[in-house]
């Protein structure tokens, strides 16, 4: 048979390729088993500044907001924040920022303060 000849000729390259399609699989996964980032610092709602309590009610209020931008999308390039997918976060400000992340806007499932510009964040608890 003139295929099996041809075949003979190519089988190492094969190998090769398959052995680069399992070790890359391999090292994908390797990527996506990520460690998990310790849990942030906490802070209280009755800890923040009053105009960070302020912004917090009126996130859960719906508004109204201060600053047009209030509620756009926060991309957390810094990776300081819990990966999410993108449109999770969203930022308002106070003399500061806090962010909030979940599907719902106005019923954040989490939120972050941070007093020094997405250097440091600490999660904001009841």
């Amino acid at each position: 048979m003139v295929w099996s000849g041809r075949l003979q000729l190519w089988r190492p390259l094969l190998r090769w390729g398959a052995g680069v399609g399992v070790a890359g699989l391999l090292s994908i996964g390797a990527v996506q088993a990520r460690e998990e980032a310790p849990p942030l610092p906490t802070v209280s709602v009755a800890a923040l500044p009053f105009e960070a309590q302020a912004v917090q009610r009126a996130i859960h209020n719906g508004g109204p907001f201060a600053f047009p931008k209030d509620g756009i999308v926060f991309a957390n390039r810094e990776r300081l924040l819990p990966h999410q997918w993108r449109g999770y976060y969203r930022e308002y400000t106070v003399p500061r920022r806090i962010v909030c992340g979940g599907p719902e806007p106005q019923a954040p499932l989490a939120c972050y303060y941070t007093a020094d510009h997405y250097a440091s964040f600490r999660r904001i608890t009841p």
